[in-house]
């Protein structure tokens, strides 16, 4: 059988490198919620891929594929610990808008899963130099860009001056509430608290 070397012939099949498969979404979600939930379960020291993929419903090779190692992957997770994304309160006062603030912060250090992580990923942290530059740089950056907003608007507003000490300012925005919430690990928050610390912390900077 003979063929006409001018008869177009068909174009093989473009094949996709092994390892360049497209990452799905919805695999890469997975893994990091398995993450939270295996952190909260056995802590950083005891964590493993092989744990994480098998809470995830995936093969090691997924996780992998995304990450090249459990430090990796973690310090990429903690990322989503800090409040960002969220829009600065803006209700015209600085109280009101302090008060909001702590709300959503508050529920955010008492969630079940974070009040179980960022513990352990602070005792990770003191033997860890990059764990601990990761959670510094995350959590520092996430709450004080919301409370540099609201310190903002509160000098526009007039409601404290120009001279205002910003590191001063946010060390006492998120000081107490991390304390009570994080180092000691009060149970419950006493009632009328946020209130009662929106209005000190109010205060306070308008002394500063």
């Amino acid at each position: 059988m003979t063929t006409n070397a001018d008869e177009p012939q068909p174009r093989p099949r473009r094949r996709v490198p092994a390892g360049a498969a497209v990452l799905r979404e919805d695999v890469t979600e997975a893994i990091r919620a398995a993450v939270f939930e295996e952190l909260a379960a056995v802590g950083y020291a005891r964590m493993s891929i092989e744990g994480i993929a098998r809470r995830a419903g995936v093969g090691k090779t997924a996780v992998y594929r995304r990450w090249r190692s459990k430090l990796h992957l973690v310090l990429d997770v903690v990322s989503a610990l800090a409040v960002q994304g969220l829009p600065a309160p803006d209700t015209g006062s600085l109280e009101t808008d302090l008060r909001l603030l702590y709300e959503v912060t508050s529920r955010a250090l008492r969630h079940p899963v974070a009040s179980q992580i960022i513990p352990d990923l602070q005792a990770e942290a003191a033997r860890n130099p990059d764990i601990a530059e990761v959670l510094q740089k995350t959590v520092r950056e996430g709450q004080d860009g919301i409370a540099s907003k609201i310190l903002d608007a509160a000098k526009r507003r007039g409601e404290l001056g120009p001279g205002l000490d910003t590191d001063l300012a946010l060390d006492l925005i998120s000081g107490p509430l991390y304390w009570r919430s994080v180092v000691i690990r009060s149970p419950k928050l006493p009632k009328g608290y946020l209130g009662a610390l929106a209005r000190a912390t109010a205060e306070g900077l308008k002394a500063l």
